[in-house]
């Protein structure tokens, strides 16, 4: 090779070295970028984030408390049902019913999982990968964040809130990472169901199986579950009845998405997969509210659970499930009885005409006397009109109802009168109005309904006409002390104003009472003197405390004897001509019955029994405005409204329907007695007669007999024939002073009742 060929090569080999030397010069800057961002310092870098968001998280986990529970998570209902299980009302700022997962079909809990978290029995309370999909999603604006466990999901519910932050999402995840290592895997899933909202108003699985299937969460089906875990995503959206044609595809999606799921996680048998259908479910209804008499039945269930020990702070702490005794049938029977017979005749708007209509309120009290159950109450015409109920008020009198108490004092205690003659259904006294009470702590006078006399008369024909005079006497006769000691046992509230023991006026009812104590007074009269206290709460149940039913049904209060010659007594007053309770007398039941009218006419009452039922209704005047009691005279346009009219067709319109269909009898009063059959008076007994001029039962102080004495609560045996422990019949002249008195010039001390009568 020649010097040029060498020069040449020599030159190109030049050549190539600048050029790599370029080259070189220019990547001298990415070598550096290389050694900045090797794979080595990539990985390091990951894991170092990995492992401080760790330390973050490990730090947060001590440092962020599980807080206490959202107030609204746990406000509940109280839920009220009929006797047959079928709700009337439910009462509460939120519509829930927290239910224990043992009432939860196990199948539908499954659904639940199946469609929220599969893996919920496995994972530890949060899945990072749907935490982070989610937080991707809220960032890029894709919608709300997603992928939350059920664990996560229970968390948001009870101790978080809905907004969907970057800071929520992060105690979300902090405190379902406690939750789940701290509480049982059940205790999530049952928290889980009975803090979410599924519509229609329903928070909570209990409250939800109502408002779409009408069904308590036990009976729900595999198909309504997997519906109600569907919609669970999107209510408003996926609600069938309001569902549009996409809402409708996109639910039946997720439906069958439940199902399918089911079968992959091996809880669902292909086959059986293969049978299930969609269940539509029911219509839309507003939340049963306090409408009608369903206020006033829940007024009384409250106060019966109050009584129980139950304070206002937990019963308006919701979470009850009540069931009352009231039977929905003759709870509806009442109710049409009260309107037919005495609204529908009222005219409440014409207040010129007919200015009393205004005031009339009606009470009503039905109890089965077997039981103890009161099966129908009527408190007024609703709470809209007046917010207390009839039923249950306690400032009127009862008026001559409460004779039957002073008889059956009079028979248990083996009481005699003024002449030592004892007491019993033909006993004679003397009937004459405003003839003065012998051996009175104060002077009293009482005067009979219309001031009618009537003379001698036996007990039977005064309580037939409920002759005021006579009660006065037998009450003093028997002793206030014990007439009171009676009237407590058999159900009497003697705690109340109005009812100082020596008051010759008590015989004629000027205590304060209700239908439901008086019912309980007639019950027990019906029930053979065993002491029956009207319950109108069933059962009632709460996840965090007991109840204890009241006891209906307890030991003698009187004895049967005494109990059933009473009820002899009663049944007279209906099948009697002269009885004041005729009008309620029917072939389709035996009935014993007392009406009350009380001063002024100002309460009217009708206490009535059959072997089945045991009814009172009572009528009251009530000023709209100042709520001062006023007379009933004048209501629906006509005269004196007393027990005997509308209270009286009340009555018997209710225990027709009510006993419809029912296998009536007559009542079993074996034990009665009535005493020795009184002789013929010496004089006429009409109306107009004057008093005996018998000597008998002079105007004596001499303290009330007491010479047989039944105990309460024994058992008589056989009645004595002659109806006297000295074998003596009580035949004799009148028992009362037969010379006629002159009646006081102004009406003695707690006479309140003299005029207008108390019948």
């Amino acid at each position: 090779m020649g010097r040029a060929e060498a020069r040449r090569a020599q030159g190109g080999r030049g050549a190539r070295r600048a050029s790599n030397g370029a080259r070189a010069g220019g990547g001298g800057k990415k070598s550096f970028i290389r050694r900045l961002f090797t794979w080595k310092k990539i990985l390091g870098t990951f894991f170092g984030v990995i492992l401080l968001g760790m330390a973050a998280l490990l730090i947060a986990y001590f440092v962020v408390e599980k807080p206490n529970p959202n107030e609204q998570a746990e406000l509940q209902s109280n839920v009220y049902k009929y006797a047959d299980g079928s709700i009337m009302a439910r009462r509460g700022k939120v519509n829930r019913e927290i239910v224990g997962l043992d009432r939860i079909p196990k199948d539908v809990q499954t659904g639940f999982i199946a469609i929220e978290n599969k893996s919920f029995y496995k994972d530890q309370g949060v899945d990072l990968f749907g935490v982070a999909r989610g937080g991707v999603n809220t960032v890029l604006g894709r919608g709300t964040a997603g992928g939350s466990t059920i664990t996560q999901q229970y968390v948001k519910n009870y101790f978080l809130n809905q907004e969907q932050t970057a800071t929520r999402k992060v105690k979300e995840l902090i405190i379902s990472l406690k939750v789940d290592n701290e509480m049982e895997k059940d205790e999530i899933l049952a928290g889980y169901l009975n803090t979410s909202y599924f519509g229609r108003g329903a928070y909570g699985i209990q409250a939800a199986s109502q408002a779409y299937y009408g069904v308590d969460v036990e009976k729900l089906t595999l198909e309504q579950g997997a519906y109600l875990a569907a919609v669970l995503q999107a209510p408003s959206q996926y609600d069938w009845a309001t569902a549009g044609p996409n809402g409708k595809r996109l639910v039946l999606i997720r439906f069958n998405g439940v199902l399918d799921n089911m079968v992959e996680m091996g809880a669902l048998d292909a086959g059986k997969r293969k049978t299930l259908q969609f269940r539509e479910p029911i219509k839309p209804k507003p939340a049963p509210g306090l409408e009608g008499q369903k206020g006033y039945l829940v007024q009384a269930a409250n106060a019966e659970l109050r009584r129980q020990g139950v304070t206002d702070d937990q019963i308006e702490a919701g979470g009850w499930n009540i069931t009352l005794n009231i039977d929905p049938k003759k709870q509806k029977a009442l109710e049409t009885a009260v309107q037919e017979e005495l609204e529908s005749k009222l005219d409440r708007k014409d207040t010129k005409n007919r200015p009393v209509d205004q005031n009339v309120q009606a009470g009503a009290t039905s109890v089965d006397p077997k039981t103890g159950s009161i099966v129908a109450m009527y408190g007024g015409t609703g709470l809209q009109d007046k917010y207390a109920s009839n039923a249950l008020r306690t400032d009127y009198q009862p008026g001559s109802t409460f004779k039957p108490v002073v008889l059956a004092s009079a028979l248990e205690n083996g009481s005699e009168t003024q002449d030592e003659k004892e007491i019993t259904p033909n006993t004679i006294y003397d009937g004459t109005s405003k003839r003065k009470v012998v051996g009175a702590s104060e002077p009293f006078a009482p005067q009979n309904q219309e001031d009618r006399s009537y003379g001698d008369v036996t007990v039977q024909e005064a309580t037939n006409r409920s002759m005021n005079s006579v009660y006065a006497q037998m009450f003093v006769d028997v002793g206030p002390p014990k007439v009171k000691k009676t009237g407590l046992a058999m159900g009497m509230n003697g705690k109340r104003d109005g009812w100082p023991e020596e008051s010759p006026a008590l015989s004629l009812g000027t205590m304060s009472a209700n239908t439901v104590e008086m019912a309980g007074v007639y019950a027990t009269l019906d029930r053979h003197g065993k002491k029956v206290t009207p319950t109108i709460v069933k059962s009632a149940t709460h996840a965090e405390r007991t109840f204890r039913p009241q006891q209906a049904i307890g030991g003698q209060a009187i004895s049967s004897r005494t109990a059933d010659t009473v009820t002899k007594v009663l049944i007279g007053v209906v099948e009697d001509e002269s009885g004041s309770g005729k009008k309620v007398r029917s072939s389709a039941y035996q009935a014993a019955a007392k009406t009350g009218t009380t001063e002024n006419n100002k309460s009217a009452w009708f206490a009535a029994y059959t072997p089945e039922l045991v009814t009172v209704v009572a009528m009251f005047g009530e000023e709209p405005v100042t709520f001062k009691q006023t007379t009933l005279t004048g209501t629906a346009g006509g005269g004196r409204a007393g027990g005997s009219s509308f209270p009286a067709d009340i009555w018997k319109a209710y225990t027709l329907a009510a006993l419809q269909g029912a296998d009536t009898g007559k009542f079993d009063l074996e034990d009665a007695d009535m005493g020795a059959p009184a002789a013929p008076p010496t004089k006429s007994t009409s109306p107009s007669s004057s008093a005996s001029s018998s000597p008998s039962g002079s105007a004596s102080t001499k303290p009330s007999g007491s010479r047989s004495p039944n105990p309460s609560g024994s058992q008589s045996g056989k009645p004595n024939p002659s109806g006297s422990s000295s074998g003596k019949p009580s035949s004799s002249p009148p028992t009362s002073p037969s010379t006629k008195p002159t009646p006081p010039t102004k009406p003695p001390s707690g006479s309140a009742d003299i005029k207008p009568p108390t019948q």
